[in-house]
């Protein structure tokens, strides 16, 4: 074998096939003319040979374009004609460029300039159209020339003439056309605003007015929406702002899908653009008589008088039962629905059936059968939860009643077998054992409040059971009923307003507890209904200045929860008297432990007002005091909740990166201790151990655990928003303070919430074995919240551990029996997510309960694991079945075949995909999941409502046969 060292294989520099640089040099200079000739060299050097078609296509092409520079008028139109022809029926392929743009490319200099010499007539229109088209293949150079062609041919055309619809140029163009649209827009707005222009770009100045623009956007948007491309239709209005006129480009065919992107697009777009892109949605659904999908986008615009005339404009009355519905599941105040009063009208009364589906009453008796149907019915005992023969810890199998594990049983108990009403421990109880007599002073008023969770919803049965207790001597149990009251009336309206009736009276009780019972009871049981007798009850409490801040807190907060988001100037101005009033007086009251909740209470009332809370943000800056700097961040968090707005989310970053130092290391910097003394404020708590002297020189960092919770506040809600958080949480958790590091675990807790996924759980369970036990506390808490209602395995597994792996630590093993509570919460059948409708509506009042508890988990050991545990129960107005129940029209159960599988987002795929994943068919009732979605197995019934969930009505589809009539036929 030859060695293979001594081949030599000569290889030239350059690619022997490309022709050498002189002959391409030749070619320009002979011209374009010379076709045979040209013809002979590319077939010695180019690969890309013509075939005889594309010669004889480009010998026409130039022949034509050679008739335009004659002097014989006459043959211009024909040689235009021939020129739109041959472009036109070229134009059908879109993977290459189209053969007549290719060769007429060079001619392109040679044409403009001539289009300058011809005089003004029909023809020049016509052949300024066609030099629109071929400015596409000089884009680059010629920036926006297809739109300054197009608008010249406009403006020669004879005023009879009709205009040249752009769409016959084809898809392509249309396209061209609107993105230089959009260009061209953005460049006349920056020379109005006097914006000096990019020096890269050449300038170049169209003719046409703004006018001209716009109209020339709404045929392209038609040709758009004709052509199944209603996102870019949507985009291109948007860009030249006039959205609000697709309303009358749509039809019956397209207006579904540009509703769909346009609703999806709302979580991307700054205010105010969002809201008029949710108006214009509104208006179509309207248009097109679609109520379920426009009376949720009045919901989510909380806008009142949209919601009555949406809910009255309704003929079928069995349609308004399935609104009536949906705003009960909203818990959308009644009294919106009703003409203002002050007009002398009477207020319309509403028929018993539709004032059943409006005030939510058929809820209990629905979730008892739901469960039935699930075979969940039967109460569950702690052990069947704590499952503790699983638990490896050693030898502690002695069967002690602590206190702390008697009340951490009080909150499982109540949790998994609420709404059923047949708990073991409190309901059926025997006279005189009950679970109650367990427990010690404060923990009497959580397990007398159990009652409440257990008679969910039941506001007959549940005042029955709770009146009994009523009469109790001991103080805590009687303010425990109370709450029960409170809790068993939430979100569900009735005739006797019991709890208004019977907790009023009680809240100018002397004692403390009775008091806090009665407060927080009519704040979750009137939970966004705006009543303005709570107001009257209430208000006197948060001005008096004879009460403690705790009450003065508490009364705030049960504010915030009624009038949730209803920016309510009278309650708004109240707090901030008392704040500015409190910081005149230098009050220590403003540097407890409870001014949080003074501050939450007012963030409540501006809950996704997004822009509404300017004002008072102002205000508080006013004053100074370390409170001042939490509310401003409360408030803003709770303005743009889940709007998922970028530029907020940022502000609150900013605001965990400013390290705030502890004393001792000023202490070493002494020099610098003079200038800052002067800036530092007084610490909050936590640093009572400390001496009098430091204390006064630590800075509160109070509003940082706020700001992080406020991150999770606005990104939540919205798929990509929350996964983004999700990475800023875990940078502030590896880089933060420990103040920020403790909020973490619930602030991702909170944009997770009842949706457990396997990451997440992994670094929940990663946190839950932290060395700070504050961070340890929150996320075993977060655990349960994330997997709230859940039933999930491996969640339980972990928890069993953790309740090994803590089994000394108190407070954390009451807090892991608190998650394993949450996670079977309703036995399975309850969720916390405070989403509903596909994920597109925010519940407030459930974002209210649920920001209430994280509040008092920001300090657990002053709240939580101290006296006020209560607390978890605010988790009450979050709390709602995760079911979908099919009803016939006269709201009888109507059993209907089902396919539940995890929802797809197919928003702008072309036809009709699926929208769910991976399904399994069930008869309804039925369960979701917070990822879930169902569809109806068979074409038997049409739903009434948009999107299946909650009580959906059905009506027998009128064409629809069954396979055995299709057999016999």
């Amino acid at each position: 074998m030859a060695d293979p060292t001594k081949v030599a294989i000569a290889v030239p520099s350059k690619d022997p096939k490309s022709k050498k640089p002189e002959d391409t040099d030749k070619d320009k200079e002979e011209g374009s003319s010379n076709v045979e000739k040209k013809d002979e060299e590319k077939k010695e050097g180019e690969v890309d040979e013509l075939s005889e078609e594309d010669l004889q296509l480009r010998s026409e092409l130039e022949m034509l374009v050679e008739r335009l520079k004659e002097s014989n008028t006459d043959l211009y139109r024909p040689a235009l004609e021939t020129l739109r022809t041959l472009i036109r029926t070229s134009t059908s392929s879109m993977t290459s460029v189209p053969k007549p743009l290719k060769f007429l490319r060079p001619h392109f200099p040679d044409l403009q300039a001539l289009y300058e010499t011809w005089p003004a007539s029909e023809n020049k229109s016509f052949f300024a159209d066609i030099l629109s088209v071929l400015a596409m293949t000089y884009s680059d150079t010629q920036p926006r020339g297809t739109l300054k062609y197009r608008l010249l041919s406009a403006s020669l055309k004879p005023v009879d003439a009709p205009l040249v619809d752009p769409g016959t140029w084809g898809h392509e163009y249309v396209r061209h056309l609107a993105a230089e649209l959009g260009e061209e827009f953005e460049y006349r707005e920056e020379q109005e605003d006097g914006e000096p222009a990019d020096s890269e770009t050449p300038k170049v100045e169209l003719p046409g007015t703004m006018e001209d623009l716009r109209s020339l956007a709404k045929v392209c948007s038609t040709f758009l929406l004709n052509h199944n491309a209603e996102p870019d239709a949507v985009d291109l209005l948007q860009e030249l702002e006039m959205i609000e006129d697709i309303a009358t480009l749509v039809d019956e065919n397209t207006f579904d899908r540009v509703c769909q992107y346009m609703t999806r697009c709302v979580s991307f777009l700054p205010p105010p653009d969002d809201i008029t892109f949710m108006q214009t949605v509104h208006k179509i659904y309207t248009q097109f008589k679609k109520f379920p999908e426009a009376i949720a986008l009045a919901i989510r615009l909380g806008d009142r008088d949209m919601v009555r005339d949406d809910f009255n404009a309704v003929g079928n009355p069995v349609m308004k039962r399935q609104l009536a519905f949906i705003l009960a599941r909203a818990q959308i105040p009644i009294e919106w629905l009703q003409a203002d009063s002050a007009d002398g009208e009477e207020e319309e009364e509403f028929s018993p059936d539709l004032l059943e589906c409006l005030s939510n009453s058929r809820l209990s008796a629905s979730f008892r059968e739901f469960g039935k149907e699930m075979g969940v019915l039967d109460a569950k005992s702690l052990e069947d939860v704590y499952k503790s023969h699983l638990e490896n810890t050693r030898a502690s199998t002695s069967n002690v009643d602590s206190a702390r594990g008697n009340l951490a049983g009080t909150f499982v108990n109540a949790f998994v077998n609420a709404g059923f009403g047949n708990d073991k421990l409190m309901v059926e109880a025997e006279e005189g054992s009950s679970w109650i007599y367990k427990n010690k002073d404060h923990g009497m008023m959580s397990a007398a409040a159990s009652l409440g969770l257990s008679l969910l919803w039941d506001t007959d049965m549940g005042l029955t059971h709770i009146d009994k207790y009523t009469y109790s001597a001991e103080e805590y149990i009687k303010a425990g009923c109370y709450l029960a009251i409170g809790i068993s009336n939430a979100g569900v309206r009735t005739e006797t307003d019991a709890a208004l009736a019977l907790l009023a009276e009680h809240v100018e009780n002397k004692s403390v507890p009775l008091r806090t019972g009665a407060i927080m009871g009519l704040g979750m049981a009137y939970a966004g209904s705006q009543r303005e007798e709570v107001m009257a009850t209430l208000l006197p409490y948060v001005v008096d200045e004879d009460v403690s801040m705790e009450i003065c807190a508490l009364a705030a907060l049960a504010l915030g929860f009624v009038f949730v988001g209803s920016e309510n100037g009278e309650i708004t101005g109240t707090i901030l008297q008392v704040l500015m009033e409190k910081a005149e007086r230098e009050d220590k009251e403003l540097d407890e432990k409870w001014a949080r909740f003074l501050a939450l209470g007012l963030g409540l009332i501006y809950l996704g007002q997004q822009n509404g809370c300017d004002a008072t943000l102002e205000t508080l800056k006013a004053i100074e005091k370390p409170i001042s700097k939490t509310a401003q961040v409360i408030v803003e968090a709770c303005a743009f909740a889940g709007t998922t707005n970028v530029l907020r989310v940022q502000k609150m970053l900013h605001e965990c990166d400013e390290h705030i130092l502890p004393p001792k290391e000023e202490e070493k910097k002494d020099d610098d201790k003079e200038k800052k003394e002067g800036e530092n404020k007084e610490k909050k708590e936590d640093e009572e151990a400390k001496e009098t002297k430091e204390e006064s020189v630590k800075q509160d960092d109070t509003f940082q655990t706020f700001a992080v919770i406020a991150v999770a506040l606005i990104s939540m809600g919205e798929e990509i928003g929350s996964q983004m958080s999700m990475r800023q949480f875990n940078h502030l958790m590896h880089y933060g303070e420990p103040n920020i590091r403790k909020a973490v675990p619930l602030a991702i807790g909170l944009v997770n919430a009842s949706n457990p996924q396997l990451p997440i759980l992994e670094t929940l369970s990663k946190y839950s074995h932290d060395n700070d036990l504050a961070v340890a506390l929150n996320a075993i808490f977060a655990m349960g919240l994330v997997g709230a209602g859940s039933n999930n395995a491996r969640l339980a597994q972990m928890l069993r551990q953790l309740a090994g792996y803590y089994h000394k630590e108190a407070d954390c093993l009451f807090m892991v029996r608190i998650a394993q509570g949450l996670v079977h919460m309703g036995k399975g059948t309850i969720g916390v997510n405070p989403f509903f409708s596909d994920r597109s509506i925010m519940h407030k009042p459930a974002v209210a309960g649920l920001l209430a508890v994280l509040t008092a988990f920001t300090d657990a050991k002053g709240f939580i694991l101290d006296k006020q545990h209560w607390m978890l129960y605010l988790l009450v107005n979050a709390m709602y079945p995760r079911f979908m129940i099919t009803l016939d029209e006269q709201l009888n159960n109507l059993p209907v075949a089902v396919r539940v599988g995890t929802a797809v987002d197919v928003v702008g795929q072309a036809g009709k995909p699926r929208t769910i994943s991976g399904f399994q068919t069930h008869t309804t009732p039925v369960r979701l999941g917070t990822t879930e979605r169902a569809e109806l197995a068979t074409e038997e019934f049409i739903p009434y409502a948009s999107v299946l969930e909650g009580f959906v009505v059905l009506k027998k589809n009128p064409g629809w046969e069954s396979e055995d009539n299709r057999m016999q036929l």
